[in-house]
């Protein structure tokens, strides 16, 4: 497998020549005697691991005469031994002590060809150290690589790797394999860099002395200890489950990669650090290894010299300016690049409720997830508070930015456990691709927020690729909300209120508050022209509250002029349950006006009650119990599940317009309008159902056992004066036919 018919060999052997200028080893012909049949190394998969976070490379292999070959990182590299010697591969790769470093293949004619380079994996930079046994012949090459070319390769590490490759050789001509192995420990125990291995159920079984000495334990002191020791309290549910994953035959997201996380020394300070895992398994069952690098002083001089300008503070992550930089780069050089622009929801929520400790974990936690899930050349950065961005190089191609964007949004589909606090975290995703949607850095970033705005307004957990409509559009919506924000200014919006009736007395039993727009070009103005843009602005707070309080205000002011007492039901944006003081607001505005909770109804849709997390459960869990009702709207029209309803504070249920419409020609709509009434009979819940307009609607859906309706049949939404018009009427014609039965 060594013989090279082309030309005399640049790689390492028996002895020494000056055919290309500088010396060179040559293999025997033929494979060396010595070689056994069976080949078996000896904790093979930490040596390739040592040696890979030794070279700082995505892959390493040991590869033997006879066609042994053990790999890391790597599915197969054919024919390592004739990539080292390639022709002529002396005038650019040999060392003098015979290691072979390439540092860049595609500069190098005689490999830029070769079918590593060319095909999978696409080596760019490469090292091989033979494997020279006592006789001098060569039994075989231990390499790493990676898929990105470097312009240097410390002689330390060198040295280092070769110490591995003596290592190797030994236990390949050694038949006491006990030797061997101890030279092996010894070397693992004197390096200087923090090793540490546990079994499968997390019992440490080896710590170096670095490692030792990093996390403060006296020598031996960490053998017998879970390795949960090291992790913060907080982070222990997703390093349970990663652990029982592994367990189960899974294979470690991060394995292969770099990631800085937090951990924790003996006396409970908490140090950042660089962690890189590797697994395998042995007669003993699965192992785990990690090397581990305490940043404390990277972490500091970073922060003095690029927090400022490239790195966002609270997170490490490189900032919107590195962003900008990177896809300025990618353009000048005419490349190809992608941008995600991930909209996360509950990172900002978690800072607001649990403080900024639990908030940083979150982000953490979820930075490592999506880390995970990533390509090694991938550029993760945040760009503000709750948004982050991911660079992929070189790839614009809008199918693999889907699939990109669809598998970050499943990292987000489980809670992540911090500490007591199970959080969820949504997601919408934008994207663009440079240089198709923006002749510069800025117009390409700009453009991916759009298509994020777009994806937000759709729903969330969704991805959307931008497209030239966009622009327009969000012109249009800019427009529409500086036009609101006067309206807002000159009083001009208002609330109209719609009767809810009960069908068994015929009377009101309630409303619901509407907002209009009371323009004075245009007159009246209904929400859906305006109300989509406002949920996705600064605005929907500001009018969120202001609904409230007047509805209130309005309520106290009929109650005043003596109507009867009667609840208003107020649709709530999901800004409102997001700020975190849904309850005081509500409870204030209440006591102002002299209000009982009763007299209040909440309104929340299916895209706020997705993603149910605690503190945002938890305003409405005790305004529920407080007496104010909380409705479910539009129920049935979007995502949500049946489950839902066990763990939302419900009062009642809206059954929408769209399946009170057909219910008397789609037996689908009417068996759905009989379940949701079933179900709200079942849960000890009012159900009311929207959008009748017709006699025969009213009678079916009383004859299902429906007793609440509202729609335009009963009135569509009216002016104050004109409601309290109705309802005094409707309160009067109440009291005679009472007069009525009374007098009988």
């Amino acid at each position: 497998m060594l013989d090279d018919a082309s030309g005399p060999s640049c790689s390492a052997g028996l002895t020494t020549t000056q055919a290309c200028g500088t010396p060179q080893l040559q293999e025997p012909d033929g494979p060396p005697s010595a070689m056994p049949a069976a080949v078996d190394i000896p904790h093979v998969e930490r040596l390739l691991g040592l040696a890979a976070d030794i070279a700082d490379t995505p892959i390493a292999a040991i590869s033997l005469v006879g066609g042994h070959q053990w790999m890391k990182g790597c599915s197969s590299l054919c024919n390592i031994p004739g990539f080292a010697r390639a022709q002529d591969g002396c005038l650019r790769g040999l060392e003098l002590d015979g290691a072979v470093i390439v540092h860049d293949t595609l500069a190098d004619p005689t490999r830029s060809t070769h079918p590593l380079v060319s095909g999978e994996p696409s080596l760019r930079f490469f090292v091989g150290i033979p494997l020279i046994g006592q006789k001098g012949d060569v039994l075989g090459w231990l390499s790493v690589a990676d898929r990105m070319a470097r312009s240097a390769f410390p002689s330390r590490a060198r040295a280092r790797l070769k110490r591995i490759a003596r290592i190797v050789v030994e236990i390949l001509e050694d038949e006491s394999r006990g030797a061997v192995y101890d030279q092996a420990h010894g070397f693992l125990s004197s390096t200087q860099s923090p090793l540490l291995i546990s079994d499968g159920v997390g019992t440490i079984t080896f710590a170096n002395p670095a490692c030792e000495r990093m996390l403060g334990y006296q020598p031996g002191g960490m053998l017998g200890l879970n390795v949960r020791v090291i992790v913060p309290t907080r982070f222990h549910g997703p390093h349970t489950a990663g652990m029982a994953a592994m367990v189960a035959g899974g294979t470690p997201r991060l394995a292969g990669k770099t990631v800085e996380v937090t951990a924790v020394k003996r006396d409970g300070v908490e140090i950042p650090v660089e962690l890189s895992l590797s697994s395998w398994r042995s007669s003993a069952g699965i192992a785990i290894g990690a090397t581990i690098r305490d940043i404390s002083e990277r972490r500091s001089r970073d922060a003095r010299l690029l927090r400022l300008a490239h790195q966002d503070p609270r997170s490490g992550l490189p900032n919107r300016n590195r962003v900008i930089e990177e896809l300025t780069a990618i353009q000048a050089s005419q490349g190809e690049a992608t941008v995600l622009v991930l909209g996360v929801e509950g990172l900002r929520g978690a800072n607001d409720n649990l403080g900024h400790a639990i908030g940083d974990a979150l982000l953490e936690a979820l930075c490592v997830r999506l880390t995970a899930r990533l390509d090694p050349g991938a550029l993760l950065a945040r760009l503000h508070s709750d948004e982050l961005a991911v660079v992929l190089r070189g790839l614009a191609d809008p199918l693999a930015a889907q699939a990109c964007a669809q598998s970050l949004v499943l990292a987000f589909a489980e809670p992540i456990q911090v500490g007591d606090h199970p959080l969820h975290v949504g997601v919408a995703i934008g994207a663009a691709l440079a240089p198709s949607h923006g002749s510069d850095a800025e117009e390409v970033l700009a453009s991916a927020d759009l298509a994020l705005d777009r994806a937000r307004r759709d729903g969330g957990r969704c991805f959307r690729l931008f497209e030239p409509a966009m622009r327009s559009a969000e012109a249009a919506r800019r427009n529409l909300l500086d036009r609101v924000r006067v309206a807002i200014e000159r009083q001009e919006l208002e609330l109209h209120y719609q009767p809810q009736i009960d069908l068994e007395t015929g009377r009101i039993c309630g409303s619901e508050a509407l907002i209009r727009w009371r323009d004075p070009e245009r007159g009246l103005v209904m929400p859906g022209e305006f109300l989509a843009a406002i949920e996705s602005s600064v605005l929907a707070l500001s009018i969120g509250w202001w609904t409230i309080e007047e509805a209130c205000r309005q309520t106290a002011a009929w109650r005043e002029a003596g109507l009867p007492p009667m609840p208003v039901a107020v649709n709530l944006f999901a800004a409102q349950l997001r700020a975190g003081t849904l309850e005081e607001v509500v409870k204030e505005a209440l006591e102002r006006h002299g209000l009982e909770p009763k007299d209040l109804e909440i309104e929340v849709t299916e895209t706020i009650a997705l993603r149910p997390d605690d503190h945002m459960l938890r305003p409405l869990r005790n305004l529920n119990e407080s007496g104010v009702g909380i409705a479910f709207d539009d129920f049935g029209t979007g995502f949500a599940s049946l489950s839902m309803l066990k763990s939302f504070p419900l009062t009642k249920l809206k059954i929408d317009r769209s399946f009170v419409r057909d219910i008397l020609t789609a037996p689908f709509d009417a068996a759905i309008v009989k379940g949701l009434l079933d179900i709200g009979r079942g849960l000890g819940l009012q159900v009311i159902a929207e959008g009748i307009e017709t006699a025969e609607q009213e009678a079916a859906l009383l004859a299902m056992g429906c007793r609440l309706v509202q729609g335009f049949r009963y009135g569509k939404g009216m002016e104050p004066a004109e409601f309290a018009t109705r309802l005094a009427a409707d309160h009067a014609g109440s009291a005679s036919k009472r007069r009525l039965r009374r007098a009988s």
